[in-house]
């Protein structure tokens, strides 16, 4: 990374909201590169971290130039490219959790950093789920890979702050088999 490295970090707020959280294990992705993954949902109201964000994205921009012009003369304006930073009321509109949020996907291909409030790290990975609250420390960088250009978002350290509703429709034991009877014989 360049001397510009540190300027292109940025840690999020503690109200970014963890969704589809790929962080114990790398996951691919339609046949690519196995990485761990995770996207932020960052409200809208969090205004310091958006702008923090947005800031880091024009210093990998910058700072990428000779990667984004490529083999061309001239480097495409940060408009044209690809940016990770998302509206999830655009994107995701039948999705409640990005309601009113903005998102981003990072990844990398090391495990990143996961701790607790305290910085104690985490062992037990049924606390760290899609819908958990923290703050993300992420870098962004520029690509430029077969024709796609833009800035990128990796994946550093995560730190837990709160639980949250778990996200998705997936139930839990005690609401599938509860309210079945002990002496229902469901074999039969």
């Amino acid at each position: 990374m360049s001397k510009n490295a540190s300027s292109m970090k940025v840690v999020t707020g503690p109200e970014t909201r963890f969704s589809y959280c790929h962080v114990w294990e790398p996951t691919a992705i339609n046949g690519g590169t196995p990485k761990y993954s995770i996207s932020l949902i960052i409200p809208k109201s969090d205004k310091v971290t958006v702008a923090k964000i947005r800031k880091a994205i024009e210093a990998a921009y910058n700072d990428g130039a000779g990667k984004l012009r490529g083999n061309g003369k001239t480097v495409p304006p940060l408009s044209s490219i690809k940016t990770p930073l998302r509206d999830g009321d655009i994107e995701r509109p039948d999705d409640e959790a990005y309601a009113n949020a903005w998102f981003i996907n990072a990844n990398s291909t090391t495990a990143p950093g996961i701790v607790d409030k305290a910085c104690e790290p985490i062992l037990d990975k049924s606390l760290v789920y899609s819908g958990v609250y923290g703050r993300a420390a992420i870098t962004f960088y520029a690509f430029n890979s077969n024709g796609n250009r833009g800035i990128a978002c990796g994946l550093q350290n995560l730190q837990l702050i709160r639980a949250g509703e778990p996200l998705g429709s997936k139930s839990s034991p005690e609401d599938d088999f509860g309210d079945i009877a002990d002496d229902e014989d469901f074999l039969a």
